[in-house]
């Protein structure tokens, strides 16, 4: 069998386990799978055979149950947050398979680095959410390919913060560069990320008007469900600061 045998195969497998499974079809292979916590809380998600972002260190064994008969070939990162990277380690250990993540977090994921911003609230999330360093095989670029999907730098929130998009159906996973629910309440609505655990707003402001530049017909985000009416995605941007 050769390697273009193998994939559709392998992508059969996949679309087959995630359906016993009850994960939510997103799209053609791609699949949110179910929080340990309240629903759209820490945001995991499945494209082909690649998990995108780990949640908390508590959700390890939640996400390697669901995944137990899934073949996965690599986890993914949109950035090196806490409750984006807390079961990175348990999960490729498990599975035996690489970390990839954006080139400007590696130093962070790896513990070279601390977590950024430098603030109280991120300590607090390290301290109740992160999981252990781990070293990243792979270092993710602006333009890259992951699984069909074009990976994109949208910086601000972190330094390496990327988004992932795929052009055939333009679904968009874009981990933290916009949130689709307040932080506190979980009130479903469109929200920047917290100032507090945000680098640079203005950055990450310019990230939010790449993504729609993009015209995606799908927005999925690390915290709150799915995005379809991109006209209230439009309304939102035109009242960002300019």
């Amino acid at each position: 069998m050769n390697s273009t045998d193998h994939a559709p195969r392998q992508n059969a497998s996949v679309a087959y386990a995630a359906r016993r499974l009850d994960m939510k079809m997103i799209a053609h292979h791609v699949w949110q799978l179910r929080n340990r916590f309240p629903d759209n809380l820490f945001n995991v998600y499945l494209i082909e055979d690649v998990l995108i972002d780990a949640a908390s260190r508590w959700d390890a064994s939640s996400l390697l149950t669901q995944l137990a008969n899934i073949p996965l070939s690599q986890v993914a990162l949109t950035h090196c947050h806490p409750d984006h990277q807390g079961a990175v380690k348990q999960i490729c250990i498990t599975r035996d398979i690489p970390l990839a993540c954006p080139e400007g977090d590696i130093a962070s994921m790896e513990g070279r680095a601390p977590m950024v911003p430098r603030t109280a609230a991120i300590k607090i999330m390290q301290l109740g959410f992160a999981g252990p360093t781990y070293p990243v095989q792979r270092s993710l670029h602006d333009g890259d390919e992951i699984a069909g999907f074009r990976v994109i730098h949208t910086p601000g929130h972190t330094p390496g913060h990327v988004m992932y998009f795929r052009e055939s159906d333009r679904v968009a996973i874009v981990g933290d560069v916009l949130r689709n629910n307040h932080p506190i309440t979980g009130k479903t609505g469109l929200y920047e990320p917290p100032a507090v655990f945000t680098l640079d707003r203005e950055e990450n402001r310019r990230s939010i008007r790449k993504l729609v530049q993009l015209r995606p017909a799908i927005v999925c985000f690390g915290h709150g469900p799915m995005l379809y009416d991109m006209e209230q995605l439009d309304r939102f941007v035109a009242r960002l600061p300019s």
